[in-house]
């Protein structure tokens, strides 16, 4: 099979922690052809989606890829597409999701591109406020200092398109900054933020949850380095092997009918105190730390999965 990557430049990845690199180290085992290219990349001719791309092969060692010369293909004749750019979803992302909704019927997409621009990774978590912490987007200070001093004293805000940890800051009610900090995040009012209650046993870990089209493929759980608030591996957070409790398993349960309707295939649950803070869609990452804890590459059940969903989009009329 042929499969597009939608995503980064392959100078950035990191062989050893890309949840991407390890889909496509996966692939390339099973015999498959890997082309990668950037969102900007993508063009529509004659209302046909196509994209600039490069053949890609997977080396062991520095460098750890290699490129074949750029060619243009239309992404009907390739078998899956994987959206697995990272954030920040700007205009350039936007823009991307709605070129590429328009190869929904002629490929299989990863995740689809509707669900992708429906799914702020922060503000789609109100879809289930239900598993949430206490929680408040706004953009005016007073409102969220109240909501801090309401919910103890102490809370955190986030900006609503961050990733990684960039920009999760602590609030405290006294804290002579936190007027400063709301400005920051807020862009002094222009921007709202999201402002969730201090879940103390966030020492203990955040737990991350990978979903596969709505069922529960494993946990991974990430702990803060004692000098920081933040547990994303990104910045240093230590990852601890976890089980999944049965309160959070029936959370999945209640989640996952919608997730599916959106065509978020390939999730990452962000759980606190068995409360959801995050949900991860745009390029969740995790794969390869919990393939590490389980003895075996996780990444090659999600492509036979996408092998099958394929062969499956495959057979169906093509307009």
């Amino acid at each position: 099979m042929r499969f597009l990557y939608v995503m980064d430049p392959m100078e950035r990845v990191l062989p050893d922690k890309d949840t991407t690199f390890a889909f496509q180290r996966a692939a390339q085992r099973r015999g498959h052809v890997a082309l990668h290219c950037d969102a900007r990349d993508l063009f529509i001719r004659d209302s046909l989606v196509g994209a600039r791309c490069r053949g890609l092969g997977l080396l062991e060692g520095a460098p750890h890829f290699a490129f074949e010369a750029p060619t243009d293909i239309l992404l009907r004749d390739v078998d899956a597409v994987f959206i697995r750019k990272d954030p920040p979803f700007n205009p350039g992302y936007l823009h991307a999701t709605l070129m590429l909704e328009h190869a929904r019927d002629q490929t299989f997409i990863f995740n689809d591109p509707k669900g992708l621009r429906t799914a702020n990774e922060k503000l789609y978590t109100l879809q289930f406020s239900q598993h949430m912490p206490r929680t408040i987007v706004s953009s005016h200070k007073d409102q969220i200092l109240d909501f801090v001093s309401a919910s103890g004293g102490a809370a955190v805000i986030k900006p609503l398109d961050g990733a990684g940890g960039s920009g999760v800051l602590k609030l405290s009610t006294g804290d002579k900054n936190a007027r400063a900090i709301i400005d920051i995040i807020t862009a002094e009012g222009a921007q709202q933020a999201m402002v969730q209650e201090y879940l103390p046993a966030v020492v203990k870990g955040d737990k991350r949850i990978l979903l596969l089209d709505g069922e529960i493929i494993g946990a991974i759980n990430r702990v803060a380095r004692a000098d920081d608030l933040r547990s994303n591996i990104h910045v240093g957070g230590s990852v601890e092997p976890c089980d999944v409790t049965e309160k959070e398993r029936e959370m999945v349960r209640s989640m996952a009918p919608r997730l599916r309707a959106d065509g978020l295939m390939f999730v990452g649950l962000d759980m606190i105190d068995g409360r959801l803070t995050e949900i991860n869609v745009t390029s969740p990452t995790g794969i390869q730390e919990l393939s590490q804890h389980v003895g075996r590459d996780v990444a090659d059940d999600v492509i036979s999965w996408v092998e099958r969903h394929c062969i499956k989009t495959a057979t169906q009329p093509r307009s």
